[in-house]
């Protein structure tokens, strides 16, 4: 494995740890020549290929980083761990595969990474529903956020 800082062709492995319920490896590694650390992450390579289908029909294959990137923007600023963030993507990946589907469309992951952060943070899930679901007006924020507290009032949740 190349070192990030030096370009230096070969590390070490420090620690190897199974996650996301030994699916994904991952592996603490350090280059002998700079002395940098840095974490690597191997998954099984998936033979079927998932197309996501847009709002306007154009079809592209599904990236994780795209989902992923998305997730952290919602979270900016707020006390969420990006390996909060990995699990989430990690599990709406495996919930898409395991569907046994060709393609899904844009609005079913969506509606999952706004399902995976309403259970992470609050004001995440309204950041990201705020545009996702393209609120229009101050009335769509506070049918929302009106929404989230009758739940909170309901005992259950405390995010």
């Amino acid at each position: 494995m190349r070192c990030p800082k030096c370009n230096y062709e070969d590390s070490r492995v420090i620690e190897t740890r199974a996650v996301e319920d030994g699916s994904v490896i991952r592996r603490r590694r350090e280059c002998p020549k700079c002395g940098r650390r840095f974490t690597t992450y191997e998954r099984m390579e998936r033979n079927k290929v998932l197309l996501v289908v847009k709002k306007d029909g154009r079809r592209e294959a599904f990236d994780r980083q795209k989902v992923l990137k998305g997730m952290i923007r919602a979270c900016e600023k707020l006390p969420v761990s990006l390996e909060a963030l990995e699990n989430a993507v990690s599990s709406i990946e495996e919930e898409l595969y395991s569907l046994g589907v060709g393609e899904v469309s844009s609005a079913s992951i969506g509606e999952m990474v706004a399902n995976r952060l309403k259970d992470i943070h609050h004001v995440a899930y309204v950041r990201f529903a705020s545009v996702y679901r393209e609120f229009t007006d101050l009335k769509n924020f506070i049918d929302e956020i009106s929404k989230l507290l009758e739940k909170k009032e309901g005992g259950k949740d405390q995010r």
